[in-house]
């Protein structure tokens, strides 16, 4: 009579502690979605935040590629205007050589 009682204590305790099993395993999982949702919420937050500096690192690109290629256009403007500067500078040398050479020339027809 032991021994029967003995296992039908031990097959209530087994039924009990399925049972207990089963409820935890649905509490943890329940739990789980609770505890998921605040981080998924700032996980959410954090990638709209990277999102939006992502956004403003690519306008400040666009930006600083603009004042290159101005910064550029300026360069060639000023190259292209010292060139013309230098070619008039040498042009303007050879007239005034030209000028000095028939004025010797002419310093030397003439008698004293």
């Amino acid at each position: 009579e032991l021994w029967v009682s003995l296992e039908e204590h031990q097959d209530a305790l087994e039924l009990i502690m399925s049972r207990y099993r089963k409820q935890m395993l649905q509490l943890l999982q329940g739990r789980k979605g609770e505890d998921a949702e605040p981080v998924l919420k700032v996980h959410q937050a954090n990638s709209l935040e990277t999102e939006s500096q992502i956004d403003r690192i690519c306008e400040m690109g666009e930006v600083m590629r603009k004042a290159i290629q101005v910064d550029d256009d300026q360069f060639f403007k000023v190259q292209e205007k010292l060139a013309q500067l230098e070619l008039e500078n040498k042009e303007l040398r050879e007239l005034l050589s030209i000028s000095k050479e028939s004025f010797e020339v002419g310093r030397e027809d003439l008698p004293d």
